[in-house]
Order: C-alpha cells, then structure tokens, then sequence
C-alpha cells in the first residue's frame, strides 16, 4: 500500500458531495449519511451554497473538508471545465483535503483533461469514469420519450454498455470511505452492449407497453431539442454526445464494478423491472395519454 492510500484510511472529518441533489450525488450522499459519514451537500440550494460560477463561495464550502466527490455539470465536455476543475482542486489543497473521487465520462477527450488535473494534484485520488446512464430513461433527458413510447434518437445501431447508477454511486461510496481505491480508474460500464432498439425492447418487456426506437438524422434532432426550449448547454451536450462519443468507441465492456466492489454490474433488465414496479412509467403513460 502507498503513502497517499496510507494517509486516506482514517478520515473522520467532513465529505463534500457536488451535484449532491443529481442522480449519483444524492444516492451517494444518502450512502455516505448512513454510514454516519459527516456529510455536506454541494449545490446551489444547499446551505452554504456550491455553485460552480461563484469561485467565491467555495471557500465555506471546503471549510472542514477532508474529502470531496466531484461531479461537475453538466459535463467534463463542457467548454470551462478544466479551468473549473483546476479551480476547485487548488481551493481543495489549501484547505487540506485529502481525498478526491471524479465522475468522468467514457470516450471524452475533455473529460480525460479533468482526469489528469485530479491525477496531478497531490491529494488522494480515484477517477469513475462511466458510461451512459440507465437512468436516463427514469430520471432523465429520455424519461420523455419513453412516457411517450417512442425513444427518437440519432443513435443508429451503435451499441453502449449502459450502468447503473446505483452502482457508480456504490463504487464512489467505497473510494470516498474505504482504503485501497487511492490512484485506480474505474472504468465502469454495465453487463451488456446494448443498442437503443435493446433498450426499447426491455422497456416493453418491463412495462407491458410498446416502447419503439426511431432512428432520426442528427441535425434533425438536434433542431428538434432546439425547438423545444431546451437549455443551449443541454442542446449543447446531446449534440456532443450523439455526434462525438455515440461513434462505437465505447462499444466494449469493463471490469471497474467488478475490481471497485467485487460483485459484477447490474443489468439493465434489473434496473427496468425495478422501475416498473413502482408504477412511475405506468402513471407517465396515463398522463400523456
């Protein structure tokens, strides 16, 4: 075991959750609390606020600090964020934390800048960089098109390896609280590549629904979201991410789960049933109906 892992072992003081109300922080954050972790939560709601435009504010946030998840949004991809990571990572030094863990994203050149930044701060690291979200399809930008029963993308046939999210929260809990995880990139990916025609299917099966996928152009798409009122920085990401990642070069499965926590990854058929039984796609479907 090296000096850096030696020195993460015994944190008693307080962990720092970013993006603590989005879909890993919160998981994490509830993790973290139930093990009797001192936990603050790092968003703009919270008390003292964390908002990745105010520098300023950082400082009472970091106060008492000894480890910090990083979750940056909306994406490592994002123009700025490098410049924001080195930013927090020099706030995190002067206030002595000794532990950072950073959800990073597969296939992203940006994203790997970040990585590197964390990698060379001199504190305590572990990078989870993860493919796309199952939860996605319940917690975010195609919850939609699901509730609507078409999932209408430019993603062609280009298989992705979607994980869970309560996995990567599970892995980020255990390098944020457990020794042994200092210096590893976990690369984590779910049990199966499956393509947007596979996710329509085992949404139909969860559901009793027929859920269909229609491949559309991209620009087309892209136009679409823009119409819609979406956010730039959102029309900005998925434009990014069906133009850029979604190319076949993540299209290949990873141990990280399996070395992070020594159990393999959920599938998603798990995830969909799960969903399912909570009647939360049921009740979408009645609404829009």
């Amino acid at each position: 075991m090296n000096t850096i892992q030696d020195q993460t072992q015994n944190l008693s003081g307080v962990t720092l959750v970013l993006g603590g109300t989005g879909k890993t922080g919160r998981r994490i954050a509830a993790a973290l609390q139930s093990k009797g972790v001192p936990t603050r939560i790092g968003s703009r709601s919270a008390t003292p606020a964390f908002d990745w435009h105010h520098e300023a504010g950082w400082d009472a946030c970091l106060q008492d600090v000894e480890a910090v998840y990083i979750n940056y949004a909306p994406d490592l991809a994002m123009p700025g964020a490098t410049d924001a990571i080195q930013a927090l990572v020099d706030r995190a030094n002067h206030h002595g934390v000794k532990r950072l863990v950073l959800l990073s994203g597969r296939g992203e050149a940006e994203a790997q800048a970040c990585e590197r930044i964390v990698q060379e701060s001199g504190v305590a690291w572990t990078i989870v960089r993860a493919s796309w979200f199952n939860q996605n399809f319940s917690e975010g930008a195609f919850l939609e098109m699901v509730m609507a029963g078409q999932i209408t993308l430019p993603a062609g046939d280009i298989p992705e390896p979607f994980v869970d999210v309560d996995d990567i929260a599970e892995v980020a809990v255990a390098a944020l609280t457990e020794p042994g995880h200092a210096g590893e990139v976990y690369e984590v990916t779910g049990p199966r590549l499956m393509t947007f025609a596979d996710i329509a299917a085992e949404l139909s099966q969860a559901t009793g629904r027929e859920i269909t996928y229609i491949s559309v152009p991209h620009d087309a798409f892209v136009a679409g979201v823009k119409e819609s009122g979406a956010p730039k920085e959102v029309v900005w990401m998925l434009d990014y991410l069906f133009n850029t990642v979604l190319d076949g070069r993540n299209a290949h499965l990873t141990d990280g789960i399996q070395r992070a926590l020594g159990r393999p990854p959920k599938g998603f058929a798990e995830y969909a049933k799960a969903v399912a039984a909570t009647g939360l796609w049921r009740e979408v479907a009645l609404t829009v109906s």
